[in-house]
């Protein structure tokens, strides 16, 4: 049961299903309670215009013995004001709903003067009396119950009319319509929506197992496709893309697209290792030669050249830990606030050609102080290696952005590498020895620092020729005292 509902398309199913139980359920309570009442309105009107004739023709001086309900198929009383039947439909065995369960006229009272000798001593002599004009109630009491009529019983809808006489006072009329066609036509549109609500529950869950079914099996391929990466190890392979314009769309080229990152991100960490390891390799190699010939030769060992190749081989991790740390996410504390100007003038010093300009007030900026440090010092090395004679730094701030520019006269950037030297152990001269131009990783050290920190490191042409480094953070407000 459990793995079951525990797809979508079972959730979903069983979600449609019940939320279209409770809306038939809602709207046949709805359909049954207004047939109910329609049909009990036409019932009460029915009766309501049996009981105001019969008033009628009370209030027009007819005798309650001229009155004809002999004829009348529904039960009809006519009551006093003291609640003695005076009238009643032939044939009525049973009644209940009215003022008097009565089915028999009643004797009449004997009168409390000495007119009683010209009285008749049955009821037809007091009924046979004239029933004087009078008025006849506009309200209407209607009431429920029941009356069998020639042995046959059933539900009643009664309509209670008053008519005033001059002689024989109130009079209640009391006309009865049968429910049966009411309760007949609930009964039957409540058994046609027994029948018919579950098999239409039917169709919507098949119409919506069927739907989801269809919708969802894009998402199967994608699930089967990524399994099938992720046993193979394949990046290279991608999912389906189905040919809609849906979210599942959507979300098979976002898989695709995180598919090709991770591919990217895997292909750049194993040529960084290769690159890493042939980095290392050389100045290991070298260290060791040199070791190894002074320990033959004492008075060969190149002293300064060992301590150059362990320099540049200490130089060298730094810079592989810094970027594996990079690497790992890591950023820095926002909170931590420092002068980018005295920084600039800190790497800068004690380095021959090379001019700082910078506002006097400081430009303040949040992040870590040793790794944009480290991206100003690699920014001066490649400048100073490839300038011919000056080295210009210029600090500012502009805009939202603190701005740092590091321009020198040598012989620039060609346009279409001036992405590529941001890439790791990338080098353009080729020429030029390891020792000189270093492992190729400062510039895309100093990218990744200022990435990390929510800026941008680009290079374009300087004013006075040569290349100029441009790099951006984002500039905090400086205290007020």
């Amino acid at each position: 049961m459990r793995r079951l509902f525990g797809s979508v398309r079972s959730r979903a199913t069983l979600a449609a299903t019940l939320v279209v139980a409770v809306a038939l359920v809602a709207a046949g309570a709805a359909v049954l309670l207004s047939l109910r009442s329609n049909l009990m309105g036409q019932a009460g009107t029915q009766a309501e215009h049996t009981a105001r004739s019969i008033a009628t023709e009370l209030s027009l001086r007819k005798t309650i013995g001229q009155l004809d309900l002999d004829e009348d198929e529904e039960p009809v009383q006519v009551v006093d004001g003291n609640g003695r039947l005076l009238a009643v439909t032939m044939d009525l065995e049973r009644i209940s709903g009215t003022a008097t369960d009565a089915v028999k006229r009643q004797p009449a009272k004997p009168a409390a003067t000495g007119d009683q000798g010209d009285e008749d001593s049955d009821d037809d002599s007091d009924a046979a009396e004239p029933v004087e004009p009078g008025d006849i109630d506009d309200r209407t009491t209607f009431t429920n119950g029941s009356a069998t009529m020639d042995h046959e019983s059933a539900d009643y809808r009664f309509a209670a009319v008053q008519v005033e006489t001059e002689k024989a006072g109130t009079l209640t009329v009391y006309a009865g319509a049968p429910l049966s066609a009411e309760q007949g036509a609930v009964r039957t549109a409540l058994t046609v929506m027994l029948i018919g609500f579950p098999l239409l529950l039917a169709v919507v869950a098949a119409v919506t197992w069927l739907v989801t079914r269809r919708a969802l099996h894009p998402v199967e391929g994608i699930r089967g496709e990524m399994a099938a990466i992720t046993a193979s190890a394949d990046l290279a392979r991608r999912v389906p893309v189905p040919d809609t314009h849906d979210e599942v769309a959507r979300l098979a080229r976002t898989t695709n697209e995180t598919l090709a990152a991770l591919e990217s991100s895997v292909e750049r960490q194993r040529r960084f290792v290769a690159d890493a390891s042939h980095e290392l390799r050389s100045p290991i190699a070298s260290l060791r030669t040199q070791l190894e010939v002074g320990a033959a030769h004492p008075e060969l060992l190149d002293v300064t050249g060992a301590v150059e190749d362990t320099v540049r081989l200490q130089r060298l991790a730094t810079d592989l830990l810094l970027l594996a740390r990079l690497d790992a996410g890591e950023r820095p504390a926002a909170d931590a606030r420092f002068d980018l100007a005295a920084l600039a003038r800190e790497a800068a010093e004690g380095r021959a050609g090379v001019t700082v300009q910078a506002p006097e007030g400081g430009v303040p900026v949040a992040g870590s102080r040793g790794q944009v440090g480290r991206l100003l010092t690699n920014l001066l090395d490649n400048a100073g290696r490839h300038a011919r004679s000056a080295v210009r730094v210029n600090v500012r701030r502009a805009g939202e952005w603190a701005l740092v520019e590091v321009a020198d006269d040598g012989d620039g950037v060609p346009e279409d590498d001036r992405e590529r030297i941001f890439e790791r152990f990338v080098r353009l001269d080729a020429a030029r020895s390891r020792d000189d131009g270093g492992a190729g990783l400062g510039l895309a050290i100093g990218r990744d620092v200022a990435v990390r920190h929510g800026g941008t490191l680009t290079v374009r042409d300087a004013p006075a020729g040569g290349a100029q480094f441009e790099l951006r953070l984002p500039a905090i407000a400086q205290d007020r005292p």
